[in-house]
């Protein structure tokens, strides 16, 4: 805060940017260093092997902007692109004749139901938190408990499964048995597609 009590905070995503600055600067002095050591070699071999190792410099650094992040919190943006992940797996189970049967079967084996939600839960926390695709923190967890993401990944992903079979006449709610164990096997993969769709992009 400056003197005449302003606040001169420059905001949370300041130090984001500055260390994105740092690192484009190192990556620019590291390809610089490679150019100088490409005209400093004699043979064609060596260097082809100097672009070559140039090449995966350029590549390791492009794809940490995507792999390797820390997430932390979560807001709208990571709501949407949870129902976009699911709803990409989803719309082929919604068209496919394949998840009504797996509906029927769930339905008269009411244990099966069971373990399919629970297994859904656990390839979501799996893939958030075990799998280490990215660096996922739990951050202000409801109840100090549960974290907020995995319940925006499931919460929008069975919405989703529940919205749009009804709505597209996928279920018949006279069999309320029968069109939950439905939307659950739409629900499986739209937690896959949900959670893969909520930490790929890296926010």
């Amino acid at each position: 805060m400056s003197q005449d009590g302003r606040d001169t905070d420059p905001g949370p995503g300041t130090d984001g940017r500055r260390d994105a600055d740092e690192e484009d600067e190192e990556l620019r002095r590291l390809l610089e260093e490679f150019d100088t050591l490409a005209e400093t070699v004699d043979s064609p071999e060596e260097r082809e092997q100097v672009r070559a190792a140039r090449n995966a410099a350029v590549v390791a650094a492009h794809d940490d902007e995507i792999f390797g992040q820390v997430i932390k919190g979560y807001d709208r943006a990571d709501l949407a692109e949870a129902f976009l992940g699911s709803l990409l797996f989803g719309i082929p189970m919604f068209v496919e004749g394949g998840t009504n049967e797996v509906g029927a079967f769930l339905a008269a084996t009411p244990l099966s139901l069971v373990g399919t939600v629970v297994g859904a839960i656990g390839l979501a926390i799996g893939i958030l938190y075990v799998a280490d695709i990215q660096d996922v923190r739990v951050d202000k967890p409801i109840f100090g408990l549960v974290p907020r993401r995995l319940v925006g990944v499931l919460g929008v992903s069975f919405l989703t499964a529940l919205v749009v079979m009804t709505g597209w006449g996928r279920v018949d709610w006279a069999d309320p048995l029968l069109a939950l164990a439905t939307v659950v096997a739409a629900f499986v993969p739209m937690s896959v597609g949900a959670a893969l769709g909520d930490i790929l992009p890296g926010s």
